[in-house]
């Protein structure tokens, strides 16, 4: 799966094209099909993102999972491309409780009150947040990126395969 911007106006520490490795995706629902196809197209649209040690953007990445150790490779427009490696094990209890709250959210649409889809509403956002936060923690020594960029790409390490 890739996704690419076609213009990068808004300088170097930046994405500017996203591909996922297809060998790590996982069929999922439509629903989540969804919000892949949105968290590329928001990534793409607006984005903060810049290595520290390593040459300067703008970047395209290359996102996949391999022994329960998610690898970013980040290519620059010049220069090599760097690997980043992160265990996943610290991120499977927040994403599994994501996945959870996810269906119950997308199951409720159709037939809950209002009020419990707003509670499963909020309950997904958090567990979003608390997944990105940790995300963007864990690669602080070696990107910055502002939050959305972080929620992002939490949402595209979900829909990879985490397997055990």
């Amino acid at each position: 799966m890739t996704a690419k911007r076609l213009a990068n106006a808004d300088g170097p520490a930046r994405i500017t094209g996203v591909t996922l490795d297809n060998e790590s995706l996982v069929r999922w629902s439509a629903e989540v099909e969804h919000e892949r196809q949105v968290a590329m197209f928001d990534l793409l649209e607006a984005n903060h993102f810049h290595l520290h040690a390593g040459p300067d953007g703008p970047y395209e990445l290359h996102l996949g999972l391999k022994d329960a150790t998610l690898i970013i490779e980040v290519r620059p427009g010049r220069g090599e491309a760097v690997e980043l490696r992160l265990p996943v094990r610290p991120f499977r209890a927040v994403v599994k409780d994501y996945f959870f709250v996810c269906e119950n959210y997308y199951n409720a649409i159709k037939t809950a009150t209002p009020s419990r889809i707003e509670s499963l509403d909020m309950a997904r956002r958090g567990l979003h947040n608390e997944g990105s936060e940790q995300l963007k923690d864990a690669l602080a020594d070696r990107i910055e990126m502002d939050d959305n960029t972080a929620r992002r790409l939490f949402t595209l390490v979900c829909v990879l395969h985490i397997r055990g």
